[in-house]
């Protein structure tokens, strides 16, 4: 699958546009401290949206969105794991894990002791 676009003339001032839309989020959020947090929120979440609507517009947002797509249908041919398997698994990691944990504890305490037998 591929993502061919082509880059518009316009790309450049829409992206003008989305930095534009995230400096105006920033500003009303300081110059409206005063108003309920929950008013602020949504604000700051419409204008995040729009201004990514507007990116997607671009060659580059065309392209990540095609690419959000194509992983979503990757995602779909993954064979997970059985939850019998999953935890079979993570049994055998905590216990390598417990292993090589009392592993390097046992060689820090001897290395330990061989350093205060040598220096007294």
């Amino acid at each position: 699958m591929s993502a061919e676009t082509t880059t518009s003339r316009f790309d450049g001032l829409k992206w003008l546009v989305v930095v534009a839309l995230i400096a105006v989020a920033v500003v009303g959020n300081n110059y409206y401290a005063d108003q309920s947090m929950l008013y602020r929120v949504l604000g700051i979440v419409a204008l995040a949206v729009v201004a990514g609507l507007v990116a997607l517009q671009t060659a580059k947002g065309a392209a990540f969105w095609a690419l959000v797509k194509g992983s979503r249908t990757e995602i779909r041919k993954v064979v997970w794991p059985t939850r019998q398997e999953a935890l079979q698994t993570t049994m055998i990691v905590v216990a390598f894990v417990l292993l090589m944990a009392i592993l390097l504890w046992g060689l820090d305490s001897l290395l330990g002791w061989l350093v205060s037998q040598v220096i007294g």
